[in-house]
């Protein structure tokens, strides 16, 4: 089986491209039990965000096939999920699940919601079905050294993340938010984060739009602000200075010739539209609006940039971690790998006790003194269990393989330094005596 890590990203597609393989969160216990049926996966998971897509998958084929069933399952053209993938195979694969649950591989630098979102992730994969004992462990591992990286360094410190940046964004359009009202569509945590930020600039309302009117309200109040239905947003709009919208719709919430029509009740006065959604929530056609500014996910850039200085630091440490992490994860997986061989050898040596066993109990049968019979028993043991190992030690020795005998030192807890030659001649006289005793008596 090949650990696999497949996906796009914001460093890799644009939005446009990322919103045709998102993966609604209904939708995806069907998508993952669906992969592993008809694309041959063993186990796999999805994290699907505004800014990624990523399947991580035990399979014994290759990144072509996750590939053609990404295409048969979205919107996605075969020819442009070709120029837009990666795809990570084991140690690889792990280290960069580590990055992304890390904040390292995120659009802010170090934000902390990825990591959330990975938990996710695992979560629904595992009430799918979908997720088998290696990728619960890969996935674990991967906590496990994302919560290093938080402890153990300053990646987390100071608010940066795509909240952050949107806030920082409608500041630059609104210097003072004091006056602002803000319109927030949907109420999860992205949009908790973005009303939190809003909070601390101090702005004059807070409206919270969703499709459930308990959520909004539960949010809202946080901030003495108001909620309403999404089916209430056309009636409202025209309040909002700043609109920022970020749900799991799969189609437009928000159209060109609703914002019109709030334009108008404005006269015209300008408005801040963000759309963290991916797939986007308001149709692109109202960036052609002149009173608009209408940003997108991908327009963060600049105003992440500028915070990604003061955590570069804190990143050269978490790889170190990382690089830690994914050698602890080797050492684990070459150690499982010696499982069958022990398994082996301890039923190799309880055969030849159960045999030995049986030809004393059979001598005690027959009238022959205990003690004698114990000695014997001992004796024919010892003989049979070591005559394999002195053995492959003795041709190892004659063939100057001298890194078989320093292993061997080792395996068998021996405090020999070396082999001298009178070793050699007891090794050579132990190997005969053991094949004498192991032929049939």
């Amino acid at each position: 089986m090949t650990l696999l890590a497949f996906g796009i990203n914001h460093t890799t597609a644009p939005l446009a491209l990322r919103e045709r393989v998102a993966f609604a969160p209904e939708n995806l216990h069907s998508a993952m039990q669906e992969a592993c049926a008809h694309a041959g996966l063993a186990e796999v998971a999805i994290l699907s965000t505004c800014n990624r897509t990523e399947i991580y998958a035990n399979s014994e084929n290759d990144a072509a096939t996750i590939q053609a069933w990404l295409v048969s399952h979205t919107a996605i053209e075969a020819d442009d999920l070709a120029k837009s993938y990666y795809c990570y195979q084991d140690q690889e694969a792990v280290r960069h699940m580590m990055k992304v649950a890390g904040g390292l591989d995120s659009l802010v630098l170090g934000e902390p919601q990825i990591l959330g979102q990975m938990k996710s992730a695992f979560a629904s994969a595992k009430e799918a079905g979908t997720l088998g004992a290696e990728l619960h462990a890969t996935f674990q591992q991967v906590f496990n050294i994302a919560k290093r990286v938080r402890t153990e360094t300053a990646i987390g410190e100071n608010p940066v993340s795509v909240a952050y940046a949107a806030v920082s964004l409608a500041q630059q359009i609104f210097s003072n938010l004091k006056q602002d009202t803000a319109l927030l569509i949907g109420a999860g945590e992205t949009i908790e984060l973005v009303a939190r930020h809003l909070a601390e600039q101090g702005i004059k309302h807070i409206i919270v739009a969703n499709r459930t009117l308990d959520r909004a309200q539960r949010l809202a109040s946080e901030f003495n602000g108001e909620a309403i239905l999404l089916a209430d947003i056309p009636e409202q709009l025209h309040r909002a200075d700043i609109v920022i919208s970020s749900t799991a719709s799969q189609l437009p919430l928000l159209g060109k010739g609703a914002v019109e029509s709030a334009l108008k009740k404005r006269k015209h006065k300008p408005m801040f539209m963000l759309d963290i959604a991916v797939p986007r929530d308001i149709e692109e056609q109202v960036g052609e609006l002149d009173d608009v500014y209408l940003y997108t996910v991908d327009d963060l850039h600049a105003v992440i940039d500028e915070n990604k200085k003061s955590r570069v630091a804190a990143a050269d440490q978490a790889e170190e971690i990382i690089n830690e992490g994914v050698e602890q994860f080797l050492r684990h997986q070459r150690a499982l790998n010696a499982v069958e061989t022990v398994k082996a050898y301890r039923h190799k040596a309880e055969q030849m006790r159960d045999a030995e066993l049986q030809k004393a109990l059979r001598t005690l049968q027959s009238g022959a003194n205990p003690e004698q019979v114990l000695q014997q028993l001992a004796r024919n043991l010892t003989n049979k269990l070591i005559h394999s190992p002195t053995a492959v030690l003795k041709e190892a020795s004659a063939g100057s393989r001298h890194h078989v005998l320093q292993v061997a030192q080792e395996l068998f807890d021996l405090s020999l330094p070396d082999l001298s030659s009178t070793a050699k001649e007891s090794v050579n006289s132990v190997a005969d005596n053991s094949s004498a005793a192991s032929e049939p008596q």
